[in-house]
Order: structure tokens, then C-alpha cells, then sequence
């Protein structure tokens, strides 16, 4: 049986953590336009964030490592 690839543009933007189980992920809106967005907006955005419960079985198949 040949080796499961890994997806190429998800490895550059997702991370696994806590022993496979969970994804980290970077939050979106930091990139441009900035003096447009609040301070606090800019703050938030700061920080990584997770994905969903919903979502996590479809990294299964895209970060098999």
C-alpha cells in the first residue's frame, strides 16, 4: 500500500497540537487594510484559534502526520 501523502497548502497554514487531537489555525483579517480596524479588532485578531469539531475530521485526511 503506497504512504498517504501530506496536503501541501494545509501543513504551511495548520498546525497539530495536544498529541494529534486538536488543529491550531491563524485567524483571518491581519494581513491589510489596518487603519481602517480598531485597535481592540486588531488585538483580538492576535491570537491563534482552533478549528471546529465540525472541521477536524477533515484534517484527519489532510495532515495524516
Amino acid at each position: 500500500m503506497p504512504k498517504v501523502k501530506t496536503h501541501s497548502a494545509t501543513k504551511k497554514r495548520f498546525k497539530k497540537v495536544a498529541k494529534g487531537t486538536k488543529v491550531k489555525r491563524s485567524k483571518a483579517y491581519k494581513r491589510h487594510l489596518l487603519t481602517k480596524k480598531s485597535s481592540k479588532r486588531k488585538r483580538n485578531l492576535r491570537g491563534g484559534g482552533y478549528v471546529s469539531k465540525a472541521d477536524e475530521s477533515i484534517f484527519k485526511v489532510l495532515l495524516p502526520y
